[in-house]
C-alpha cells in the first residue's frame, strides 16, 4: 500500500512540473505496439493477462504468464511508411520479476535529394529506431509496479537525433472482482542530441485506466484516460468552431464546455470474449475524432475495432483504426508462447487469467 501511495505522489509531482510548450520529438513512441492496443483505442494499460504486448506499454502488467513469449507486430502506415516491432519476455522466479525487451523500427523509405534549383542529386533514406527494456513485479497479491527504459534514435539523411526515456507504471488487480486499475507515467526523458542546436521535448504523458470484466458474461469494459498532465486539449480552429447565427447571420465562435474537454481525455473500449480462442474488440478515441475529423465528411474517424484469434499455438490479432478520412491504420500481431508447446499434465491447475489472443 505504501508503494502505491509513493507511486501516486510521483505521478502528481511529475505532472505538475511537465512543460507542454513547443514541439515534441520521437512521437513514434506513441504508435500502438500491437493490434490489440490499436483496436481498443490506442493506449490500453489496465488488463493483466498473458499478453506481452500490454506489458510492453505498461510495465506494471508484466507477469510470469508472459514469460518465454515472442511477439511480432507489423503496421503498413501512411504513404509507404512501415512500422514493425519484435519483443520477448522472460520471468525469473528467483527475482520474482518479469523482464521484457522490444525493438521498434520505422522505415520512411527513400526520398529524392535535390539542390535549390530542383536538380536531382540522388536519393537518401530516413528511419527511426527504439530499443526498450522493462521489468515488472508484484508487490503483493493486489499491487504490481514496473518500469521501462528506452533508447530512441532518428536518422533523417545526414541528420541524427538521440534520446532516452523512462516509463513508470503501477497496477491494482483483483481477479475475484474482475477489476483492474492502472496509472502510468510515460516519456520522462531527455533528448541527448538534436537535429538543430535547440533540443525538443520528449513525448511526456500521464495516463490512468480501469477495466471491469463481468463475472457471468463474456464482456470486459474499459476506460483509458490520456494526457492527464494537461486539462485543456483544445485548440483554436476557425473552420470548425465558427458558426453562423441563424437569427442575426453573424459568425459566432462555438465555445468548448468543460464536459467536452473532459471527453477529449477519454478512450472507452470493450472486449467480447466469445471463447478462449476468439475475441472481438472495440474502441473510440474522442481526441482523434476532435482533431482529425472533417465537418462535411466525418466518416468513422476515431473508431477502432479488431479481432483476436488463437490458431493452434499461435495467437493472431488484427486491429483497425480510422485516424483520418484519408488514412486508416491496419495492425497485425503474431504471438507465440513457448509454454503452450509444453504438454500439460491433467492435474495442472487452471491459469487464473484468460488467454489473450
Amino acid at each position: 500500500m505504501r508503494a502505491s501511495f509513493l507511486f501516486l505522489a510521483l505521478v502528481i509531482g511529475l505532472a505538475s512540473h511537465a512543460q507542454l510548450g513547443g514541439q515534441q520529438v520521437f512521437r513514434v513512441l506513441d504508435i500502438p505496439a500491437s493490434a490489440r492496443a490499436s483496436s481498443l483505442g490506442g493506449n490500453y494499460i489496465a488488463v493483466k493477462d498473458n499478453d506481452i504486448n500490454l506489458g510492453l506499454f505498461n510495465p506494471a502488467l508484466l507477469n510470469a504468464e508472459m514469460g518465454r513469449q515472442v511477439s511480432l507486430s507489423y503496421l503498413p502506415y501512411f504513404e509507404g511508411i512501415n512500422v514493425g516491432y519484435v519483443s520477448y519476455a522472460q520471468h525469473f522466479d528467483s527475482l520474482r520479476t518479469t523482464f521484457s525487451g522490444m525493438l521498434q523500427y520505422v522505415d520512411y523509405g527513400s526520398f529524392d535529394r535535390t539542390d535549390e534549383t530542383g536538380t536531382e542529386l540522388g536519393q537518401f533514406r530516413a528511419g527511426e529506431y527504439a530499443f526498450q527494456i522493462g521489468a515488472g513485479r508484484a508487490i503483493d497479491s493486489l499491487f504490481s509496479i514496473g518500469a521501462n527504459v528506452k533508447v530512441v534514435t532518428s536518422n533523417l539523411d545526414t541528420y541524427t537525433s538521440t534520446g532516452f526515456a523512462l516509463d513508470l507504471g503501477g497496477t491494482y488487480h483483483k481477479p475475484s472482482k474482475g477489476l483492474t486499475i492502472s496509472a502510468l507515467v510515460r516519456g520522462v526523458g531527455y533528448q541527448t542530441s538534436a537535429f538543430t542546436a535547440e533540443r525538443e521535448d520528449m513525448p511526456f504523458q500521464v495516463m490512468a485506466g480501469i477495466t471491469y470484466k463481468f463475472k457471468h458474461a463474456p464482456f470486459r469494459l474499459g476506460l483509458m484516460l490520456e494526457n492527464l498532465q494537461r486539462w485543456d486539449l483544445t485548440y483554436p480552429d476557425d473552420e470548425r468552431d465558427a458558426q453562423i447565427d441563424p437569427t442575426t447571420g453573424e459568425v459566432v465562435v462555438k465555445k468548448t464546455t468543460n464536459a467536452q474537454k473532459a471527453l477529449l481525455h477519454a478512450v472507452p473500449s470493450a472486449e467480447i470474449m466469445l471463447s478462449k480462442n476468439f475475441m472481438i474488440r472495440l474502441g473510440y478515441n474522442f481526441r482523434t475524432r476532435y482533431e482529425m475529423v472533417l465537418a462535411n465528411r466525418p466518416g468513422a474517424v476515431g473508431l477502432s475495432f479488431g479481432l483476436g484469434l488463437r490458431v493452434s499455438k499461435v495467437h493472431i490479432s488484427y486491429g483497425f483504426s480510422q485516424l483520418h478520412l484519408a488514412g486508416i491504420r491496419n495492425t497485425i500481431t503474431l504471438a507465440v508462447r513457448f509454454s503452450d508447446f509444453k504438454k500439460k499434465e491433467a492435474s495442472a491447475p487452471v491459469t487464473p487469467h484468460a488467454p489473450a489472443p
